[in-house]
């Protein structure tokens, strides 16, 4: 895999050995932060139920659509 420099002050470069366990690397760290950021945006979005209707409410007003 090629490597690439990339350019981070100070700051964000203690930021980030903050999440780092003994030995890993800046990149092993931050490809396991995004992979986690990953996750919880797939948790939110599966989770989010802002604009749903519960299922039993939504039965409820079918039957009343489409009652016979």
């Amino acid at each position: 895999m090629e490597n690439t420099t990339i350019a981070v002050s100070n700051d964000v470069k203690e930021r980030i050995k903050e999440f780092g366990m003994k030995g890993e690397t800046y990149s092993e760290i931050i490809k396991r932060l995004l992979e986690s950021a990953r996750k919880r945006l797939l948790h939110d979005v599966l989770l989010n139920t802002e604009g749903f209707v519960p299922i039993e409410e939504a039965i409820k007003e079918a039957k009343k659509r489409w009652s016979k």
